[in-house]
């Protein structure tokens, strides 16, 4: 008789011994497991360390050194004297810092809103699978990856003041005079704003064209089914489709906003008349133009402040919507 046919009753039954034999095999096995993936937990750490610590070194330490001088006067050579909040008040009593806040926070909202509006309509006319958007996609996102200080020079250029610039001569074809943009103190925060929306749009663009395919096309169907036209469907379907998008697209294009320096040096370091100086041109002068360390870290941590409560506000603004 083979062992399949073989009855049952007649098998020896498994006793305490065997069964508590395989428990103890494969809690063995488990246990083994469990100790070798706990012994491989520094493994991705292991990977981090080399960005981790560059980040430590070039980042978090001179953000706790800039700390620690905001409350000092900085003295090179000679040693550092405790101020306390003395640099802060001298920061924000000054004059200066007032008028530079305020242009930093017209160039933010100016920059914000423009290059989030035409990021949108240059994503909405983008937006599809066809072969020929491919290069059309990649052509307009150029001005991102194109270095700031090559940016500003193009752009210099093409604030020529003169009636022989090149935006000048496009604008005597349709009958304006010539302006005189980053050299005009009534234009110069507009030019540079211009420079800015130019250079941010491509990336927002690319932002919303993820953020499009998220978007239920079963909505657009049904909006033009009840006769909505382009612009009600955009405005009722799409907008609220992108509410997210709109909320990170925020926080990003403020901060960057708050945080311009390159664009406005390079055009016009903050001139003309102070017309374009912003807290970060101001920082840079005090801290090493002028040599007052001190108080130009007491503006970088002020600045730090207010980026961070927009931050927090605007991610509390989005919580309270998702719920």
């Amino acid at each position: 008789m083979s062992l399949d046919q073989a009855d049952p009753a007649a098998l020896p039954a498994a006793g305490p011994a065997t069964r508590k034999t395989g428990r103890t095999a494969r809690g063995g096995a488990g246990r083994r497991g469990h100790n070798r993936r706990a012994g491989r937990w520094w493994t991705p750490w292991l990977f981090l360390a080399p960005a981790l610590l560059l980040f430590l070194y070039f980042k978090f330490i001179p953000m706790v050194s800039a700390l620690t001088m905001s409350f000092q006067d900085v003295q090179p050579y000679l040693g550092n004297k405790w101020v306390g909040t003395e640099n802060y008040a001298t920061v924000l009593q000054s004059a200066g810092f007032r008028e530079a806040a305020w242009h930093t926070i017209v160039l933010a909202v100016g920059q914000t809103a423009g290059s989030m509006a035409l990021g949108l309509a240059l994503a909405l006319l983008m937006e599809g699978q066809g072969r020929r958007l491919g290069f059309v996609r990649s052509a307009a996102f150029l001005p991102v990856v194109v270095p700031i200080a090559v940016v500003a020079e193009l752009w210099r250029i093409m604030y020529h003041p003169t009636s022989d610039g090149m935006l000048n001569s496009l604008l005597g074809l349709v009958g304006f005079g010539p302006s005189g943009f980053i050299n005009d103190p009534d234009s110069s925060m507009a030019s540079i704003m211009l420079t800015g929306i130019w250079r941010g749009a491509p990336y927002d663009m690319m932002i919303f064209l993820a953020g499009l395919t998220s978007v239920d096309r079963g909505l657009y169907e049904a909006a033009k089914v009840d006769g909505a036209s382009r612009r009600q469907r955009v405005w009722h379907v799409t907008v609220p489709g992108l509410r997210s998008v709109f909320s990170i697209l925020f926080i990003l294009a403020a901060i960057r906003g708050l945080r311009v320096f390159t664009e406005v040096f390079l055009l016009t370091n903050g001139g003309p008349d102070g017309s374009t100086e912003v807290v970060m041109t101001l920082i840079y002068k005090l801290g090493l133009e002028q040599n007052r360390l001190g108080v130009g870290a007491a503006g970088a941590v002020l600045l730090f402040i207010a980026t961070l409560v927009l931050t927090v506000v605007v991610h509390l603004l989005r919580r309270r919507e998702s719920k």
